[in-house]
This record gives C-alpha cells, sequence and structure tokens, in this order.
C-alpha cells in the first residue's frame, strides 16, 4: 500500500545528513591521526571536509522539529514511543562500544587495534576491565572516547524529554511570535564568538550564574523551531531564488567556518574550545550552511518508485547507521588508505563504503530479525 502521507524529500534529507555525519567522523584520522601531524596534506583536507559538513548535526534536528512539531499525543505515550525507541538501542550500543576494548584484550589483540579503529583512543589505550567496568557506570552521565558519536543520542533525548512543553507553546504561538523566537534565538549563535573576542561573561553571567538573558531562547531547541517553520515557508520561494539565496547562504557560512577553523588550528596554544569554536553546531555560520541545504532539499522531486522505497528503508534504518558506523570508520579508514587513493578522495570513498557495509547490516538485522531489530537498532 502507497504512503501518501511520506515526504519524500525528507527522506532524502535524512540521506544527505546520514552521509555528512560519516564523512565527518571520517575526517577525523586526517585531524588526529600520525598522517596529520606528519603530513600538512591530511590537515589541510581534513580541514575542509570538516568545515563542508557541519549541517549534519542540525539537519536531523531540524528534522526532528518538522516531523514532531506541535505534539499531537500526550506525553505518557509521546515518551513511551519516541524515548523508549532511541533509549533502548543506546543502551544496548553503549554497552557494547565500553565494553570492546577490555574484549580485545581477552581474546590476545594488542591495544593498537584501538588505536586504528577509534581516531580518539590515543597511543596506548587501556585495555584492562576496571577501565571498562568504569565508562559503564559513567554511561547515564556522559559519553567517553569509544561513544564520541552518541553525544548526538544524549541531546536528543533531552529535546524529546522538552518538546511536549514546547509543543504547548507551538501550538497557541502566532507566526510573528515564532519568528520573534527565532530571531532572538539567531542572535545567541554569536554568543560563543562574544564570549571568546569580547567577554566570558555576558548578559549577567559569573562565577555563580551560567544563565544570561538570553540562555532561555538558546540551543538546539532553535532548530526544532526552525525545521517546523520551514516546513511550509521554505516551499514558498521559486527554484531560481531558492538556488540563489542558498548559494550565498552556503558559500559565506563556509568561508567564515573554514577560515576561523584554520586560524584557530594555526594557535600552537589553542585550547581544545577555541579550535572547535567555528565548528559549532549553534553558530551562525553553521546555521547558515544548514539553511541552504534544507531550502536546496525541500526542491528535489523524487518520482521514482524504487528510489522512494530505497529512501523509506534508509529513514527506518537511520539511526541503527548512526549507532554502528562509528565501529566501522577506523577500518575503513585502513582499507581506503591502502588502495593509495588520493587523499582528497579518501574521506568520501571511506564514508561511502561505511555507509554501504552499515546500511546493509541494519537492513539485513530487521529482515532476518525485525522484532529484535526494532530493540537493537531503534
Amino acid at each position: 500500500m502507497k504512503d501518501t502521507n511520506r515526504i519524500v524529500w525528507a527522506d532524502f534529507l535524512r540521506l544527505i545528513a546520514i552521509l555528512m555525519v560519516i564523512c565527518i567522523h571520517c575526517a577525523d584520522p586526517f585531524n588526529v591521526s600520525p598522517e596529520a601531524r606528519s603530513n600538512p596534506e591530511y590537515n589541510f583536507w581534513g580541514s575542509i571536509y570538516g568545515s563542508f559538513l557541519r549541517p549534519c548535526v542540525p539537519l536531523f534536528v531540524m528534522l526532528t522539529g518538522m516531523l514532531l512539531l506541535p505534539v499531537r499525543e500526550e506525553t505518557g505515550p509521546f515518551y513511551k514511543k519516541r524515548m523508549m525507541r532511541v533509549l533502548v538501542p543506546f543502551v544496548v550500543w553503549s554497552f557494547l562500544y565500553t565494553i570492546f576494548p577490555w574484549l580485545t584484550g581477552l581474546v590476545g589483540l594488542d591495544s593498537s587495534i584501538l588505536t586504528r579503529m577509534f581516531a580518539y583512543a590515543g597511543e596506548s589505550p587501556s585495555q584492562s576491565l576496571g577501565d571498562s567496568l568504569h565508562n559503564l557506570w559513567m554511561i547515564p552521565f556522559n559519553f567517553h572516547t569509544y561513544t564520541v558519536h552518541l553525544w548526538y543520542i544524549y541531546m536528543l533525548l533531552g529535546l524529546y524529554l522538552y518538546l511536549p512543553f514546547f509543543s504547548a507553546w507551538v501550538k497557541q504561538a502566532s507566526k510573528k511570535q515564532i519568528r520573534i523566537f527565532l530571531g532572538l534565538w539567531c542572535i545567541t549563535l554569536f554568543l560563543p564568538y562574544c564570549r571568546e573576542f569580547l567577554s566570558e561573561n555576558l548578559g549577567g553571567t559569573c562565577a555563580w550564574n551560567d544563565f544570561g538573558i538570553l540562555y532561555y531562547f538558546s540551543g538546539f531547541c532553535g532548530y526544532l523551531l526552525l525545521g517546523s517553520y520551514l516546513k511550509d515557508t521554505g516551499n514558498r520561494l521559486s527554484a531560481g531564488k531558492t538556488i540563489g539565496l542558498s548559494i550565498i547562504l552556503f558559500a559565506v557560512g563556509y568561508a567564515v567556518t573554514y577560515d576561523g577553523f584554520r586560524e584557530m588550528t594555526a594557535r600552537p596554544d589553542a585550547t581544545e574550545r577555541q579550535v572547535e569554536l567555528f565548528f559549532l553546531y549553534c553558530s551562525p555560520n553553521v546555521m547558515m550552511m544548514t539553511v541552504a541545504v534544507w531550502l536546496l532539499a525541500q526542491k528535489v522531486e523524487i518520482t521514482s518508485a524504487f528510489l522512494v522505497r530505497a529512501l523509506a528503508n534508509l529513514t527506518r534504518c537511520g539511526l541503527g547507521i548512526y549507532l554502528i558506523h562509528y565501529f566501522l570508520v577506523g577500518t575503513g579508514y585502513l582499507v581506503v588508505d591502502n588502495l593509495g587513493l588520493p587523499v582528497p578522495l579518501r574521506v568520501p570513498v571511506t564514508a561511502l563504503l561505511i555507509f554501504t557495509v552499515a546500511w546493509g547490516l541494519v537492513a539485513g538485522c530487521y529482515r532476518a530479525f525485525p522484532r529484535a531489530a526494532r530493540w537493537v537498532m531503534g
């Protein structure tokens, strides 16, 4: 039976976001591997790809806002349906990633395998049971070296907790009120730069207060609302105006992101926060690139029944692909590295390889064990 309610361009946009997030993790070795430290070409292309791919997470959040705002269910059923679909697979994969270092030692593998598989594992990663148990204990509180990508799930669960309450306002808010909220949110996107270049404490923040004037309009909730707002508003532009506006937005956003990141990484004494400053998802430059990709995707029309079914399957498998792909990044990097491809091609080729394998594994699990896959893959 044909699903007449399916938003095909949203499935296509999810494909873009998934490829972007896999690519961005494939670019990690270009910035932190031994080759990156000895070969400037690696760091150069890591910067290019890392800057280009920043819209990945905001696109996911905007899709969530577009599809779920306003929430049409009572709070209890909403939490049961949405939270459990994410929470159970999150716990399963957090456990698997966390005990993996200990398992490698248990079967007699050298710790260097962890360095090859995980970009941030370090040169002498621990394989001890004690460290794995400590990381297991910390799962409710935060991610660790082997679950870096799962920071997104912590954030997503927070958005799900927030959505029913935010939705109550969205339901009764006028278009003007929504635009005012988005305007104030856009101002908050500049705050990280103001804190870096103007003053560490702004809008009443100080040692005993982290919550400034615009705190309550900040964060990823703005992307939730922006996705809901642009669902219909973005389609009002003609194709020509959409292309022109998107090119300008993306070009300006990318230039700021790339130049800022290169400037910060050139500083020998730069802190981690300074290095990440222009890569922040909640920043004006990344927001501009995200909106550009979103507007272009809205104009995509897909009529092929095969592609529509494939994209629908991808949407079903999307969370599983996200959860599993980080296990494959290091291996994919080594495979492509041994092929001797030119450096500029290694990130996209590695990402396509990992995406294909991950999608195949998740889709295969759904086909072979549909009931179990729902709880393990999401």
